[in-house]
Order: C-alpha cells, then sequence, then structure tokens
C-alpha cells in the first residue's frame, strides 16, 4: 500500500514540476539530455541557457554524487530546442527508482521525443580501452531481477502501458546516425558498440561480481542509466545512449590495481570536449 500510494503521489507531482517548469521558459524541448558523471559540460553545447538548480524545482531530487552540478538546463541547439541534466540521480544515494526516474516522467510531459542518456562505465569487454566510447545496443538490469524496477506499482496509462517492451530499448536507427557523426568527426577508431550492465552500486564491483558479468555477455559496467531508459521507452521515446569508458575494471586477483572514481573523473575530464562537439553534431542530424 505504502508503494501504491507513492506512486499516486508522484503521479500527480509530475504535472505540477512539468507545469513550473513551462511557466519559467519559452523552451519547448524534443530533446532530452542525461548527463552521466563528469559530464555535465554537456550542457555548454546549448545557446540561449536557461538555468534552474533542482532544488528550485518543486519535487525534484538533489544529486549528491561527485561530478553531478545538479541543474536543469534549457536552451537551443541549432534548430532543436533542448534540455539538459546537469548530473541525474542515483539508487545509491537512498533514492527510490520512481524518484531515480522522476525527470524523465517529466521530460514527456514537456513534449520530449528523444532521450539522449549519456554515462561513465567501467570496461568488462578486454577490447575496450580507458577513453573509448561504447554505443549502448541492449542493458542488463540486475537491480530490476531483483524486483527493483521503476514500473513496479500503480501504472499510469498517460505514459504507457502495464507491459512494456525492452526489445528494442535503444534506437537502431539512432545508433547508425551516431556512427556516422563519429566517421565524420574522426572518432570511429574510438566507438565500440555492446551491452552495459547496471548494479546497484555504490561498491564497484569484485573480481568474481566482474567474471559473472562478463559471462552473462556484459561488455561495460555502471551504476545508472537503465532505470531511465526504462521509463522512457514505457513513455515510447525513443532512447539514445552511450557510455564513455573511464576505467578497465579489475579481473585478475594478483593486480594492485583499484577502482575509484577520480579515475572516473579525470577520464572525463581529457574526453569532455570530443563528448560536447559529438553530441552537437550528432543533436543537428536527428
Amino acid at each position: 500500500l505504502e508503494c501504491f500510494s507513492q506512486c499516486i503521489i508522484y503521479t500527480y507531482s509530475y504535472s505540477e514540476t512539468a507545469d513550473w517548469l513551462l511557466e519559467r521558459t519559452k523552451i519547448r524541448p524534443k530533446v532530452a539530455i542525461i548527463c552521466g558523471s563528469g559530464l555535465g559540460g554537456l550542457a555548454e553545447v546549448l545557446d540561449d541557457k536557461t538555468d534552474f538548480p533542482y532544488s528550485d524545482i518543486p519535487h525534484f531530487p538533489t544529486s549528491t554524487a561527485p561530478g553531478h552540478a545538479g541543474q536543469l538546463v534549457f536552451g537551443r541547439l541549432e534548430d532543436h530546442e533542448c534540455v539538459c541534466m546537469k548530473g541525474r540521480f542515483h539508487f545509491y544515494e537512498g533514492y527510490s527508482m520512481h524518484k531515480v526516474t522522476y525527470p524523465v516522467r517529466v521530460f514527456f510531459l514537456l513534449g520530449v521525443k528523444t532521450l539522449i542518456v549519456t554515462n561513465a562505465a567501467g570496461a568488462l569487454n578486454g577490447s575496450y580501452k580507458v577513453g573509448d566510447f561504447m554505443l549502448i545496443k541492449d542493458h542488463i538490469n540486475m537491480p530490476g531481477f531483483a524486483g527493483q524496477n521503476p514500473l513496479c506499482g500503480h501504472n499510469d496509462e498517460r505514459f504507457g502501458v502495464r507491459f512494456p517492451c525492452m526489445s528494442d530499448a535503444y534506437d537502431p536507427d539512432l545508433r547508425a546516425l551516431a556512427k556516422q557523426t563519429a566517421k565524420e568527426q574522426g572518432l570511429d577508431r574510438f566507438l565500440k558498440q555492446g551491452v552495459y550492465c547496471m548494479l546497484s552500486g555504490p561498491t564497484f564491483e569484485t573480481i568474481a561480481e566482474c567474471k559473472v558479468l562478463q559471462t552473462l555477455g556484459a561488455d561495460a559496467v555502471g551504476m545508472s542509466t537503465v532505470p531511465e531508459v526504462v521509463v522512457a521507452r514505457h513513455c515510447g521515446l525513443r532512447v539514445f545512449a552511450m557510455s564513455l569508458i573511464t576505467n578497465i575494471v579489475v579481473r585478475d586477483y594478483d593486480s594492485n590495481e583499484k577502482a575509484n572514481h577520480e579515475e572516473v573523473l579525470e577520464t572525463t575530464a581529457l574526453r569532455t570536449e570530443d563528448l560536447q562537439t559529438f553530441i552537437r553534431n550528432f543533436i543537428t542530424k536527428i
């Protein structure tokens, strides 16, 4: 009953949040961008920007993770009106899956048609290198396996059907467009395509866990993205998602390497300019 009542409350608050934003900006975004750890600089590709701190937006959570600024930015990119999240919300911060994905349903009510999601991820695939970009073609939802799916509870038909399909979660036409964009930009040698696995975090993976994920077919692992994608597809949004490979997971018990968040932020800082240029060129082609 508590979960059901919580879902009902969110159903009403989504509209309140969307209306509050629409009253304060003339931008009517068709594209939304969710930025991963250290990737908030993507919002800088927008022109005529209007920033809203999360703390000012009714019913919005706040970001607590390092590398997540906590601002919603509206603006224009060429002929496209966009909204960008400088910082996302994570399950490991103590938020429910409904709260983690709260912005996505707000985007739907704002009129967004396409969701672009970026994240920082660790490489499980032995052919990947730090600094590579991975186009996400599919995902493994480990929290979902354990019953932590953002669609659990009351289903609001205004957003989508009770049992949405996920076999087509990542739009193949958008991936093809991304490959074309990367080739034009000279980034195709750094471009991979693979399966992203989400774990709840905040601990990095054990060696045994990494071996299990490799056996399952995962190419990269992280602590985000999948809940937002699930809700976006429930709402009928087209989805494009990409990981920046910021570290190689530890797979050897004799290794002295240790995963750490500082390495993640350092790598994103080095590739931010390339990623900003890529997203700008990509969006103009949609």
